[in-house]
């Protein structure tokens, strides 16, 4: 999905929303363990009942490599589920990969060849050649790690240089030399509140995919004042908060109307925004 394909179905469906799978069979509801795949009939029900409220799908891959061949397979299906019916979704796998080139290389080849996925989340620590091997790829998204909603983030990201710089800074700058708004994104915690202006001053035109609105306690509406740029920018994500609403036999119309009230505050936000 090109960035201007993705312009148009925010616009179109007054939504920035992603969902996240992370899809744990301990919370999943009982009544789907009787199918023969549980984890993608889980993933099949909730995409059925939230796809007409958001632009994108986020499979975690630690939810489904837990489970081994078996996982993967969910996982393989739920992808090819979403390309064949819901074609107008970005389906961006969360695996955070980022290593040596050469490995980088094989990272890339596997879920932009071998899945076919849209964009993959990436760990910039290793420099240069953990990052540009996957942006090789025409219509692909490179998602980098800038400032994350986790508390373990002022480890590191927030540390500065002699001159005052943050690594956070540091790291999508130079970034920036390497890719561009068309195919990299950076993900920003929703949690992070005002250090949005700091990143739309480093990257004023690049989508950021924001997790930790709902479960981790990030608001939307500060996110949208701080992080919204002229085409929107942002990708919010929502996992636990829509995906285990409800963990009865009504599951799926319990994430359905908890997708539906996000996407409705959204569009508002939107057209606070002129978009």
């Amino acid at each position: 999905m090109t960035r201007t394909e993705l312009i148009e179905q925010i616009r179109e469906k007054r939504s920035f929303l992603c969902v996240g799978l992370d899809t744990d069979p301990k919370k999943m509801p009982k009544c789907v363990f009787d199918l023969h795949d549980p984890i993608f009939e889980f993933n099949k029900a909730i995409i059925d009942a939230t796809a007409a409220y958001c632009v994108a799908y986020k499979p975690n891959l630690a939810f489904y490599e837990a489970f081994g061949l078996k996982g993967m397979e969910s996982f393989v299906k739920t992808c090819d589920y979403l390309k064949k019916n819901y074609p107008n979704h970005l389906i961006i796998a969360d695996a955070k990969r980022g290593d040596i080139g050469n490995t980088s290389q094989m990272y890339a080849r596997t879920f932009f060849e071998e899945y076919d996925i849209d964009a993959l989340t990436v760990a910039p620590y290793m420099g240069e050649d953990s990052i540009t091997p996957f942006l090789q790829y025409d219509g692909k998204w490179v998602i980098v790690l800038a400032l994350t909603s986790n508390k373990g983030s002022y480890d590191f990201q927030l540390t500065e240089d002699a001159q005052g710089e943050r690594l956070f800074e540091k790291v999508m700058k130079k970034c920036q030399q390497w890719g561009n708004d068309k195919n990299m994104m950076f993900v920003v915690g929703a949690t992070q509140g005002k250090m949005f202006e700091d990143i739309r001053r480093i990257a004023p035109n690049h989508f950021l995919l924001v997790p930790g609105v709902g479960a981790q306690g990030g608001s939307l509406q500060e996110v949208c004042k701080y992080g919204m740029n002229k085409d929107c920018g942002l990708l919010v994500n929502s996992s636990r908060g829509i995906i285990y609403a409800s963990s009865d036999d009504h599951f799926a119309g319990m994430a359905g109307n908890k997708a539906r009230e996000l996407q409705q505050e959204m569009a508002i936000e939107l057209e606070k925004a002129g978009l």
